[in-house]
């Protein structure tokens, strides 16, 4: 057991770290949540058109909106832990949210008056949808769903990293095993729950492969309040994104006023103490903000030497850890058009499977449509190693860099192989639609159309390679904003990359609406129809790599422009002072 002071003033209670014994609690609620929720939601779509009876357009845009939500949700879910309830009263009350999502999506599939009569399009040529009612029903569980993702994902491996001791060596032992495991049982939990669980929901029973993830989900909130005897519970110390609008807000009242020429000796610079954010040099990026920093007649300084009025003056401390925060939004925003194309993995390879042969060689054994997605996370785990082991030491040789190449360049990397994953799959489309079209005589799926006789085992090639673009793209984005934000703003950077997704399922969901209304009426015809037989989503493969294309080319202007966090950009041939190392984050 690890016992420690927790540092700070004499008044701040003292804490017990039982990091090993509080462990298995924690990491068992992560893979129960694992196996309840990824396998349901990698699923949804099958489910909306199999058990909803939803045209594909609608099942795809419902989903990219509900994927959005979720991702946009952990932004708040931060806010409010940070600001509010702190960690344990967050994943408290979003554990307990996302059981209920799920127990409210399961009775959808048990009680038949919550979901549409089965699909019996061979004799009567239609389906039956859903009624408002049903509709509404089913959202609940989704809202709920949401509302649990937003409090669990910015703060159930934070939480986790409170209980072991920061300062001592056991402490860091624990919380580098930790780590270890998290991520671990997470992917294995995953990849059970895309397999097994999948299975089951596809080819056993809907009811019961719902009630599974729901039993499961039900263990990650026993497992959770479990352990609240013997939980580090760290108080919520206030969100920092309000020093960021106090500094918008002195910069604005003070818009008037004219810089003085070395801004780096006269600006207000006073750093308190007990700050857990590294000291930054002066930057001559965004100098509209300094202005916050000007000390006028007006502004007073009280005995602890901080400004009587936050919203009159700011510290150059304060200017340029907002700076910092505005030089990461345009990397952040060239990752959006990014995960549309990984999101198209997502939805439009699923469809694409169901009018495939999914049969494993001469068996009778079919992979379930929403299964294949394992493909890209068995890429993602035996790229990683390799990439650690042999390429990293291969590139520091050559670069003389730690970690062989930049950050920036590891999300290059991967952008551009997303845009090689779009043309792969453009090539997969047109083949398989090919030969459904060229053999008449194959099964004919009475709602989408003919089954190709191509194998579903081509879509590895372009599901491996979204796993080896996520390994260098979404892992590089994590390690960006954990480093590149202030220390105290470390909770809203782990909530970026969530935050990028989100805004790109909202616009894969315009994208795919737009271009299925547009191209309504085309020579081509729809390139989104429900049978794809009869469309041209290859067209739209090569869309989406296009605007990677153009993407890619503005990510690299941005990534010329950047200035790492501590790096003096200033033109001014001046002493700077030595950057503090980076403190940890309690």
């Amino acid at each position: 057991m690890e016992k420690n002071e927790k540092a700070g003033t004499a008044d701040e209670p003292n804490f017990e770290y039982r990091g090993l014994k509080a462990m298995p609690f924690i990491i068992g609620n992560e893979t129960f949540e694992n196996l309840g929720t990824v396998g349901t939601s990698s699923n949804l779509l099958v489910y909306l058109t199999a058990v909803f009876n939803m045209k594909s357009i609608t099942a795809v845009t419902l989903i990219n909106i509900f994927y959005g939500t979720t991702n946009l949700g952990t932004l708040v879910g931060a806010f409010l832990c940070d600001t509010y309830f702190g960690r344990y009263k967050t994943l408290g009350f979003a554990t307990v949210a996302s059981f209920m999502g799920m127990l409210v999506i399961t009775l959808t599939a048990l009680i038949s008056k919550l979901h549409p009569p089965h699909c019996e399009i061979e004799q009567t040529g239609t389906c039956i949808g859903p009624t408002s009612w049903q509709i509404a029903f089913l959202l609940l569980g989704f809202g709920l769903l949401v509302i649990g993702a937003s409090g669990i994902r910015p703060c159930n491996l934070a939480f986790g990293a409170d209980q072991f001791n920061p300062i001592t060596e056991s402490g860091k032992r624990g919380l580098s095993s930790f780590f270890n495991w998290w991520y671990f049982t997470g992917t294995v939990a995953m990849m059970i729950s895309l397999t097994l669980v999948i299975y089951v929901q596809s080819d056993v029973s809907w009811a019961l492969g719902l009630a599974i993830p729901t039993f499961l989900m039900l263990l990650a909130c026993v497992l959770f309040f479990m352990g609240t005897r013997i939980y580090v519970k760290l108080e919520p110390k206030g969100s920092p994104l309000k020093s960021v609008v106090q500094v918008i807000v002195a910069a604005a009242r003070k818009r008037q006023l004219k810089l003085p020429e070395q801004p780096w000796l006269t600006l207000f610079s006073h750093v308190p103490s007990n700050s857990i954010n590294s000291k930054l040099p002066y930057t001559d990026q965004f100098r509209f903000l300094d202005k916050g920093a000007i000390i006028t007649p007006e502004d007073q300084i009280n005995s602890e030497g901080l400004a009587a009025d936050p919203w009159r003056l700011s510290s150059i401390q304060q200017v340029e850890e907002v700076k910092c925060l505005m030089r990461v939004i345009p990397i952040w925003a060239s990752a959006i058009i990014y995960y549309v194309a990984l999101a198209q993995q997502q939805t439009y390879t699923v469809f694409q499977s169901l009018q495939s042969d999914r049969h494993l060689g001469h068996s009778n054994f079919k992979i379930p449509a929403a299964s294949y997605s394992i493909f890209s996370m068995l890429g993602l785990i035996i790229w990683i190693p390799i990439y650690d082991r042999i390429m990293v030491p291969l590139l520091q040789r050559f670069t003389g860099k730690e970690g062989g190449i930049t950050v920036l360049q590891k999300m290059g990397v991967g952008m551009f192989l997303s845009i090689v994953t779009m043309l792969v799959s453009a090539f997969v489309e047109h083949q398989r639609r090919t030969l459904a079209l060229c053999e008449p005589t194959l099964r004919i799926d009475p709602r989408r159309g003919a089954i190709s006789s191509m194998s579903g085992l081509w879509f590895i090639p372009q599901l491996t390679l979204v796993g080896v673009s996520e390994a260098f793209t979404v892992i590089a984005q994590v390690e960006f904003f954990y480093k590149q934000f202030p220390e105290s703003m470390r909770s809203v950077g782990g909530s970026f990359s969530f935050l990028g997704v989100a805004v790109s399922s909202y616009l894969s969901s315009f994208l795919v609406s737009t271009v299925h209304r547009m191209t309504a009426g085309a020579a081509s015809g729809n390139w989104l129809p429900e049978d794809l037989n009869k469309g041209r989503l290859d067209y739209f493969y090569y869309l989406v790599a296009a605007l990677g294309v153009i993407n890619l080319g503005y990510f690299l202007l941005c990534a010329k422009w950047y200035k790492y966090k501590g790096s003096a950009c200033s033109t001014q041939e001046v002493p700077m002072e030595r950057v503090e190392s980076e403190k940890p984050l309690v």
